[in-house]
């Protein structure tokens, strides 16, 4: 990767970081704070959002009836995810070892906290569980993906692809196969120790 493709990169990590701060100062406005890795409310945020809540009976008479027959289909969905989701932590847990990559913490990706919010009533809260396994899956798979990408193939791809990981920013140049196998060796010291400092990035403590 050439000095101002870097350089983007660098401060493309500079403005997440900064993200990540803004958002933690806007739940702290709103009354939201962090307690032992748990995200809680005030109590006054709290009887409002109780006061909010829509019953479940109210809340089946009021669906629309597609909603209703298609639930199936999405919640069949549950089995092929479950499926992946134990291949997946198999697969690392074998290969990762043996390869010297740092393993991908699976609970930093799959999280149920919106379950807590009292403004949702249980079919909601089932939803939103369902959602943040799906989704965590798929976002955890994504980074072992990535990670096993960046020790087999770390090059770009020549033409444009959509929703690639951000570990893409920091392949190598489709094309350029000079010291080739120098800078694979390179990414592949890096995979042995980036989420460890990834994490002490995000909390210095540790």
């Amino acid at each position: 990767m050439n000095s101002k493709a870097s350089a983007i990169v660098d401060r493309i990590r500079e403005l997440e970081a900064e993200l990540e701060v803004r958002v933690a100062e806007e739940r702290a406005e709103m009354g939201e704070r962090l307690d032992k890795g748990r995200a809680e409310l005030d109590r006054d945020l709290e009887a409002m959002h109780r006061s909010l809540r829509v019953g479940v009976l109210r809340y089946i008479s009021e669906a629309q009836i597609s909603v209703i027959l298609t639930a199936p289909f999405i919640y069949a969905l549950l089995l092929p995810f479950a499926f992946l989701d134990l291949s997946v932590s198999i697969y690392q847990a074998v290969c990762f070892r043996a390869y010297g990559i740092e393993r991908v913490r699976r609970r930093d990706y799959i999280v149920y906290d919106r379950g807590k919010l009292s403004y949702l009533n249980a079919i909601e809260k089932i939803n939103c569980t369902y959602c943040s396994y799906a989704n965590g899956v798929i976002a955890y798979v994504r980074e072992v993906a990535g990670r096993t990408e960046q020790y087999w193939c770390p090059i770009k791809h020549a033409l444009k692809v959509r929703g690639q990981h951000k570990r893409q920013r920091l392949f190598e140049e489709y094309g350029d196969g000079a010291d080739y196998q120098k800078r694979l060796a390179k990414h592949r010291a890096a995979l042995k120790t980036d989420e460890k400092a990834e994490r002490r990035d995000k909390d210095p403590g540790l």
